[in-house]
């Protein structure tokens, strides 16, 4: 069940990244604001892990992200994404769905240019930050959503 809700926010969160390239903050913050009252009641996050192996991953989640976001290389939206996921989860599920994200990303930057040619110009316009050419900053939600799904098998 935690899982599926999760399924839902990182599909929500998404979805609006790909198509406005922002992740508003009531999604980011929001389920941030609430994984941590969860973690702070519950003594476990969201997935059941301890709560200081929640601070460890809000951490790692940091250590990841903010080197990025100084470089222009990510959103701040993306930042409090992956900080909320890591309050939600633990660090081991934090790592494989950002390495999942990674491995996403490689495989879209390599199969982009083929695939976008054969895609209807309907969903080339509503995906129209994920193209080819925007290869230098895409959007980072959708492949944290796949990175979830690669993980979810060794998430508990």
């Amino acid at each position: 069940m935690q899982s599926l809700v999760l399924l839902i926010w990182l599909g929500l969160c998404a979805a609006q990244d790909a198509r406005q390239r922002r992740i508003a903050n009531l999604l980011t913050l929001g389920v941030g604001a609430l994984a941590l009252v969860y973690l702070l009641y519950c003594g476990t996050t969201w997935m059941g892990a301890a709560a200081e192996q929640g601070g460890w991953a809000c951490l790692v989640a940091l250590a990841f992200t903010l080197p990025g976001y100084f470089m222009g290389r990510m959103g701040a939206g993306d930042v409090k994404l992956m900080t909320a996921l890591g309050l939600a989860t633990d660090g081991t599920s934090l790592l494989g769905i950002f390495i999942g994200a990674g491995v996403a990303s490689l495989v879209w930057i390599l199969l982009a240019p083929r695939l976008w040619l054969h895609m209807s110009q309907g969903v080339r316009q509503r995906l129209r930050y994920m193209a080819p050419s925007m290869s230098k900053k895409l959007p980072f939600a959708p492949f944290v959503l796949i990175g979830f799904l690669l993980a979810l098998p060794w998430i508990h």
